[in-house]
């Protein structure tokens, strides 16, 4: 452990509070009485919601994989955070944008819808979306969101704990993205194509939104190349707060990140969402369920963004990470072209029938990794170039 993790992740007796919670696996009765008790820890599900409210309950819905894989929030932790919400008499209804697909195949294959059709939980639409101005924005001033969050009078964000390639880490914040509907949010990382920009879009969208209450499944995690296709990794873990920052920095300190590497927890405490150095941990100690070797890129890097911009040119094609495709294991499904959000594109077929794998034109690429994010095969994994692995050596 460095001295900057250490530094960084400094409790409080007077912070933000975030209760972390031993939950051993996906059993339904275990689940359903840890989530009450993370949630009455924080003063009961009435603070949340009240009778006759609708609340969005906003689970991570990325792609069409079953729970087993990691990907998406597990419907055991959806069903119980369902139940205990319906309790107060609120209307409950759920949603999210996925990364690829139609999000009935992505409820249904994740498990989530299932577990909606028993209690009655419909889908909120987050195929439209509407306009809204936030002038308090410090990156974007307005947002197109989905019209099942802002019919919402509240929401319930349900997150995963996931690695992720542009973001080191995938939680709390990073889950009202799917607020955004569809293609639109590949425009924002087309827009957005540095780091801090898109980390602060992230903050603001979270400003907008402000969810009532946070709660991250950590049962089973994802390491290494996530948030898709990296391997689950049992952590045994719910999270719940009402600061998405300060989670975000406890589900860190799970995987022994330093927090002041993800641009999203930086952003966080600048913009005052929430605050991931003063931080108030009850329930389970983080030493209890700490995972050292869980596999996420903990390594600093250069940023090019405030770089000159021929130096920021060679930064990014010999040191920055880039998206590399294993064509042993593509099938040259185009996803990765058709989802690719520069004009013109950073990759595509070589070839007019597609028989060979999408080939990448580096210097058009704007290592936003939606590639990667969003391959169903795994094939696309992110590199370091051999002058940045000499350099962070």
């Amino acid at each position: 452990m460095t001295k900057d993790y250490q530094e960084h992740t400094l409790e409080s007796s007077d912070g933000s509070t975030v209760v972390l919670l031993r939950c051993d696996g996906y059993d339904q009765k275990r689940v359903d009485e840890t989530v009450a008790r993370g949630i009455s820890m924080l003063s009961g599900a009435a603070r949340f919601a009240a009778q006759g409210e609708h609340i969005l309950l906003k689970p991570n819905l990325l792609v069409a994989k079953p729970p087993e894989r990691a990907v998406t929030t597990h419907p055991a932790v959806f069903r119980a955070a369902a139940r205990a919400f319906r309790d107060t008499g609120a209307e409950l209804h759920y949603g999210d944008s996925t990364g690829f697909g139609r999000i009935e195949t992505v409820a249904r294959r994740s498990g989530i819808a299932a577990v909606a059709e028993e209690l009655g939980i419909p889908l909120a639409d987050f195929r439209a979306g509407r306009t809204v101005s936030f002038p308090d924005g410090h990156t974007i001033k307005q947002f197109v969101i989905a019209e099942g969050a802002l019919e919402a009078d509240g929401i319930i964000s349900l997150s995963k704990l996931k690695t992720h390639a542009l973001t080191r880490f995938t939680g709390a914040i990073k889950n009202m993205f799917g607020c955004v509907p569809g293609m639109l949010k590949g425009e924002f990382h087309g827009r957005l194509n540095k780091m801090d920009k898109f980390a602060s879009m992230l903050v603001d969208l979270n400003r907008l939104l402000r969810p009532r209450l946070h709660i991250m499944d950590g049962i089973v995690g994802m390491e290494g190349n996530g948030p898709h296709n990296g391997k689950p990794r049992p952590l045994n873990a719910l999270l719940f707060s009402t600061d998405p920052v300060a989670l975000d920095a406890v589900a860190c300190r799970l995987i022994h990140l330093d927090p002041a590497l993800v641009p999203t927890e930086y952003w966080g405490k600048q913009l005052g969402l929430g605050d991931y150095t003063n931080v108030h941990v009850t329930g389970d100690a983080v030493e209890t369920l700490a995972c050292p070797d869980f596999k996420v890129k903990r390594d600093k890097e250069f940023s090019a963004d405030t770089m000159h911009p021929l130096l920021s040119r060679l930064m990014k094609n010999y040191v920055v990470p880039r998206p590399v495709i294993r064509e042993e294991r593509c099938i040259k499904c185009g996803n990765c072209v058709k989802i690719c959000p520069v004009n013109p594109k950073a990759l595509d077929f070589p070839d007019a029938n597609g028989q060979s794998p999408p080939r990448y034109a580096y210097k058009r690429c704007i290592r936003c990794y939606c590639c990667q994010e969003i391959c169903p095969e795994g094939a696309i994994e992110v590199e370091t170039p051999l002058l940045g692995r000499l350099i962070h050596r």
